[in-house]
């Protein structure tokens, strides 16, 4: 088996008074995908966003190639990319301009023509030039999820990337995540949608139960 790139051990986590989760234990290798579930309010936003230090966990640890993310915080930063529920994204800025600001942040030798070229993938072709608070919903998100053909990330967290989506759309992001996967690459992600997304390696988690392997 291959060595687990991340590791979370005993993790809980809690909002306000409820404890959401606590004893989570799981691990993620390259070349693997977990599907997180879970009803609303059972911390499935909370999980991805405590992977991605975003939110403190009560109690527990996130490794990475065996390591506290905590002592290692840039150079795990370096190998994630997050999509949450928000699109992230500064609607006065055209798309161009926001995946540029997205490759910049990230330290990504980004040109042009690759920010034309996976705007041209999601379909955004005709809004390159167009501020982002005039695109619909879907095109935000299509937008928001360009950033997974730039960014050389390892892990991926998407936190109901699906959302918003129309079916052309769907089949093209699930797509991406099945080349990421293939080429190494790891996705944590949550969907309340009927979305089948089959990898080689899939784990399923369902949260207040334990991790499924198939």
């Amino acid at each position: 088996m291959d060595k687990a790139l991340l590791e979370i051990r005993a993790l809980e986590c809690v909002r306000g008074d409820k404890q959401l989760f606590s004893e989570l234990s799981f691990s993620l290798e390259a070349g693997s995908l977990l599907h997180v579930h879970g009803p609303n309010g059972s911390g499935k936003t909370t999980l991805l966003r405590a992977i991605a230090g975003l939110v403190l966990q009560e109690c527990g640890e996130i490794r990475w190639n065996g390591e506290l993310v905590t002592q290692q915080q840039d150079e795990f930063n370096r190998e994630l990319l997050y999509l949450g529920h928000h699109y992230g994204l500064k609607f006065e800025l055209t798309g161009y301009e926001n995946l540029k600001v997205f490759a910049n942040l990230s330290g990504s030798e980004t040109s042009e023509h690759e920010v034309e070229a996976a705007l041209t993938r999601f379909g955004l072709a005709h809004c390159v030039e167009l501020p982002v608070k005039v695109l619909s919903q879907g095109q935000k998100r299509r937008v928001a999820l360009a950033r997974l053909l730039l960014q050389p990330s390892k892990l991926w967290i998407l936190d109901e990337p699906f959302v918003a989506l129309d079916v052309a759309a769907v089949e093209l992001l699930l797509e991406v995540i099945r080349t990421h996967v293939a080429s190494g690459g790891m996705v944590i992600l949550t969907t309340h949608q009927e979305v089948a997304v089959e990898v080689g390696s899939l784990q399923h988690l369902h949260l207040g139960s334990s991790v499924r392997q198939h």
